[in-house]
């Protein structure tokens, strides 16, 4: 990592919004005597949004308005800029006298294309762009089989993962905390108060604002986010640590469950770095060894993390990923399409398939931005293996509602669904959505959360309501074809065309 000598430095928010154990912070204020801080509303991310009320932008807005109170608490502030984010920093730099900017390295292709050309136009005015990292505990190269190689499959790379961390030491190694306060005094510029809009609120190259713009000076409408369970800014996420610290133990055995509170619920806050990730793989590490009983729930929390590494790094070395299946073969498989994938996937989107757990879950993500972890797989493996519609159209879907979608993690996740990815679930191993249902959720109080229309239904007839007979759906004031839509496929005969359409990639093994 290089070392700083400038003496203006520009620290580059962007998905590490907090001051606590904060790389770039921490980097700048250890080499720069004056650090400035500022954030961009992208408008190449923003404009491409197909919706002006977005709940993820108002996460954001809330996060960076308790940035900028932090910030300024020590001395500094935030500002904030709304324009394309190489034209704004490039800008900046310049106006600040800023020699160098630090960023959190991101590994998404279209970040890398950015970072690139922000590298570039820097470059060209005899400034550097320093990059760190944040978002990860080991990155790129930093984990690689015995032939320096990237891994390709789970279980290996989380030894060695693992493996790497116990030999640097927790306490001193990748997953140390970052100081940032202890070297703010004196250091943190607050904003020029030249610094003010200076065009009309969604223009083209909006100035930078002292201080936090509305969501409508960026364009955009107020959600419900805030009648939502998810408390924002970095106090939010540390309220949500502090929360699931006390029952890290059960977190094995209720994962599963949707009806229970086994979650963490921070994958929002790690998304956008309101919590850092060493800060959570440091409690994981805490309760492993020094809480007996909350040893096997800390082990698996601890493991999920490392799967977050593991498609970091996965995106980082083979970005076809983003558009193309991890293994070629299966880009072969003829999926679903004209007017019948196009009415199998509305039915899936709209949480009208006729399967409850599955018509919840969508439900749940419809109406609150979330999905339950277990219900994500069940609800992709359904699109994807009842229904024969492509994996890609799934994602999207996911991309453009899910309050935590991550490039890296929303990918892998229906790659291992689909069976097209690296480490992925074998194609002919296709979730059953009723037993699913009985599973994971037994008394059907999940279901009768999200679909109060099947609520009359017992505990049993709940997880498929069509095979009650006609007085059962009479007494429980539910009529299938009319109060709740019939299955739009048969489980068992989709499982087979499954296997089928699947034969393509068998048959090119």
């Amino acid at each position: 990592m290089p070392t700083l000598s400038s003496d203006t430095g520009l620290v580059w928010f962007r998905r590490d919004l907090r001051v606590d154990d904060h790389a770039a912070l921490s980097h700048a204020l250890a080499g720069c005597t004056r650090v400035h801080c500022a954030f961009v509303y992208d408008r190449e991310i923003l404009d491409a949004l197909p919706t002006r009320a977005d709940r993820r932008v108002e996460f954001i807005r809330d996060a960076l308005r308790e940035l900028d109170a932090t910030l300024r608490a020590l001395g500094g502030g935030l500002i904030v800029v709304h324009d394309r984010a190489a034209d704004a920093i490039a800008a900046l730099a310049a106006r600040l006298g800023a020699a160098t900017v630090v960023a959190a390295r991101d590994y998404e292709p279209d970040a890398v294309r950015r970072d690139a050309e922000v590298e570039a136009r820097l470059r060209a005015d005899g400034r550097r762009l320093v990059l760190v990292k944040d978002q990860v505990v080991y990155e790129t190269d930093e984990v690689l089989t015995g032939q320096g190689r990237p891994f390709s499959v789970f279980t290996p790379y989380r030894n060695a993962w693992m493996k790497r961390l116990e030999a640097e030491g927790a306490e001193l190694g990748p997953v140390a905390p970052r100081p940032t306060a202890a070297l703010a005094a004196g250091r943190l510029a607050p904003p020029p108060a030249g610094l003010r809009a200076a065009s009309a609120p969604g223009e083209a190259g909006t100035a930078p604002v002292d201080g936090v713009p509305s969501l409508a000076a960026i364009g955009f409408e107020p959600t419900d986010l805030a009648s939502l369970a998810l408390p924002t800014g970095a106090s939010g996420g540390a309220r949500l640590l502090a929360d699931f610290v006390g029952r890290i133990g059960r977190y094995r055995e209720a994962r599963d469950f949707p009806a229970v509170r086994g979650p963490s619920y921070l994958s929002a806050h790690l998304r956008f770095g309101t919590v850092s990730v060493r800060t959570l793989v440091r409690e994981a590490l805490h309760a492993l060894r020094a809480e007996p009983g909350d040893a096997e729930g800390a082990r698996t929390w601890l493991s999920e993390l490392v799967w977050r590494d593991f498609y970091f790094q996965v995106l980082h070395h083979h970005p076809r990923v983003a558009e193309r299946s991890f293994r070629p073969e299966y880009d072969r498989i003829e999926w679903e399409t004209g007017e019948q994938g196009d009415a199998l996937f509305a039915a899936w989107c709209e949480a009208r398939t006729g399967y409850p757990l599955v018509d919840a879950a969508m439900r749940q993500l419809l109406t609150s931005g979330y999905m339950h972890n277990r219900l994500r797989m069940v609800v992709a493996s359904f699109l994807c293996k009842d229904l024969g519609v492509d994996w890609r159209r799934g994602e999207r879907f996911f991309a453009r509602h899910l309050n935590d979608y991550d490039l890296a993690a929303n990918n892998g996740g229906w790659q291992w669904a689909s069976s097209s990815g690296c480490d992925a679930q074998p194609y002919f191993r296709i979730f059953n959505p009723v037993t699913q249902s009985q599973k994971f959720d037994p008394k059907g109080a999940f279901i009768r959360r999200y679909l109060p229309a099947l609520a009359g239904f017992g505990d049993t007839q709940i997880h498929a309501p069509w095979l009650a007979s006609p007085a059962e759906q009479a007494r429980a004031g539910c009529t299938v074809g009319h109060d709740y839509p019939v299955p739009v496929v048969d489980h068992a005969l989709a499982r087979t065309r499954t296997l089928e359409r699947y034969a393509v990639v068998k048959a090119a093994a």
